[in-house]
């Protein structure tokens, strides 16, 4: 069973970059055909999809993010990890990795138990 796991800052400061790290275990983020996400929710909100890097490093944005957001991964390191720039206090929330299989975008099978992020002075 594969195994996601979020690592990264509590806290940034508004106008700050977050820069989160998620770790894989138990599978490869290469293997085909997964996407491996990033999604986040703000707290009384439902998930927002932020980006996704494929298993063979193709990125995809949300267009809502595309503009200050980046995916990337260390295969060496079997992890992918999140930019996400100019950050305000209202993108405080709970940021999740998770996999997804290529012939159900959307459905995510495994997540990460996610990490929360505030966003303050």
């Amino acid at each position: 069973q594969v195994q996601l796991q979020e690592s990264g800052p509590g806290l940034v400061k508004p106008s700050q970059m977050l820069s989160l790290t998620c770790r894989v275990s138990d599978g490869s983020i290469t293997t085909n055909y997964y996407g491996w996400n990033w999604v986040r929710q703000p707290p009384g909100k439902g998930l927002e999809w932020m980006g996704v890097i494929t298993y063979d490093g193709s990125t995809y944005y949300s267009p809502s993010f595309k503009s200050r957001t980046s995916i990337s991964r260390d295969t060496s390191k079997n992890l992918f990890s999140l930019q996400l720039s100019s950050m305000t206090p209202e993108e405080t929330a709970v940021y999740y990795c998770a996999r997804a299989d290529r012939a159900l975008i959307g459905h995510f099978d495994a997540w990460g138990r996610g990490t929360q992020v505030t966003v303050s002075t």
